[in-house]
């Protein structure tokens, strides 16, 4: 892990409808050769290895799992918070995890990367919050805009709340399209809620994908999954019952709907709990107390409403059960809460990825 940086018709494109392996030892030193000699590598990547994705913001690793379960390969990870730079080291060693604030971040040397994301910071665009957009320090569309100019991606794709589609950001957004247009992108939002996605939680995410003109074939927004998401009681079945509790079965006829969306808070605001007033009493009707987070399942003769565990609330988000968090309760529920559910991130990356198959199918046609 690095060492910290320095503090229209293009509408057009727009229709609505296993882990990869690290190159082998081969393959890498030559890439490292071409780079050394001519730069990055990623034109020959891209052939070698599949496609490549650049990553800011990349947080407990939520977005980055289901890319890499769309078939592509991380160029590099942004992320400012160190527990969540170790907890995407622990579980991905091969990923080249930077350590950095993106306001320092030097995007060039991805140049012609094939896609860049970024779930950037949310309390800025939050209905929660104050919505101070533009005004608001953590809002980083400017230095996201900066990388994008610097790194020229053939696609780009940002996440954030769905406050950011209220209309006090009308002008925001009209104005982001305006710049990405001028650098050559076709842009679009949509809003995709979890639970369409085989998530069992609500959590409407607001997602914008903006295609370099010339570089993508048209792009389809991901199909609803055809079964319902499992209720929490499916999800949490094995974790909630770890310790004999005997109470299980009595709980999961109340817990046997999917659960509201989860709130992680921010680091100036919000602790391991699951959110304000009304969140807790969404999450008190599927017999879950939400004042707190648990530090293992309940015991064998708990008696009452059972407090989520960390893992618990990274199963409700979406998380493979193996992935490891680094950190204290607050910094793990943090990470875990402000992720971008890995069933979501995959489905965009499907799309993604097969807009960028045609394209290069389409060339090798010609």
């Amino acid at each position: 892990m690095k060492k910290p940086l320095s503090s229209d018709p293009l509408d057009s494109q727009f229709t609505s409808s296993a882990a990869v392996r690290p190159p082998d030892l081969l393959c890498e030193s030559f890439l490292g050769w071409y780079t050394a000699a001519y730069g990055w590598g990623g034109d020959l990547r891209k052939y070698l290895n599949g496609f490549s994705c650049l990553e800011l913001c990349a947080g407990g690793g939520g977005q980055a799992i289901g890319i890499e379960r769309a078939g592509f390969s991380h160029a590099a990870l942004l992320e400012l918070d160190s527990d969540a730079c170790r907890t995407l080291s622990a579980n991905r060693p091969e990923w080249k995890v930077i350590w950095g604030d993106i306001r320092a971040f030097d995007g060039s040397p991805y140049l012609g990367i094939d896609v860049l994301s970024a779930g950037l910071p949310c309390p800025p665009f939050s209905r929660a919050g104050k919505q101070l957009g533009v005004k608001d320090e953590r809002n980083l569309f400017p230095d996201a805009l900066r990388i994008v100019r610097e790194s020229l991606p053939r696609i780009l794709m940002i996440e954030n709340v769905r406050g950011i589609l209220d209309p006090p950001f009308d002008e925001f957004r009209a104005e982001l399209r305006t710049k990405l247009k001028r650098l050559g992108y076709c842009s679009e939002w949509r809003l995709l809620n979890a639970s369409d996605y085989g998530v069992s939680q609500l959590r409407p995410r607001a997602i914008m994908i903006a295609l370099r003109v010339g570089h993508t074939k048209d792009f389809d927004w991901p199909r609803p999954a055809f079964a319902p998401p499992p209720p929490v009681c499916d999800v949490l079945k094995t974790e909630m019952s770890a310790r004999g509790w005997r109470g299980f079965q009595k709980w999961r006829e109340k817990a046997n709907a999917i659960a509201p969306t989860i709130v992680g808070g921010s680091h100036k605001h919000g602790g391991p709990d699951l959110g304000p007033t009304r969140a807790k009493k969404a999450w008190a009707a599927l017999g879950v107390d939400g004042h707190g987070i648990a530090d293992e399942p309940p015991p064998k003769d708990f008696v009452g409403s059972p407090r989520l565990t960390t893992k618990m609330v990274a199963l409700l988000q979406g998380f493979p059960s193996e992935w490891a968090f680094c950190g204290g309760k607050t910094s793990t529920y943090r990470q875990i809460g402000n992720a971008f559910p890995p069933p979501v991130a995959a489905a965009l990356g499907e799309s993604i990825r097969k807009s960028l198959s045609d394209r290069k199918l389409a060339r090798v046609a010609s």
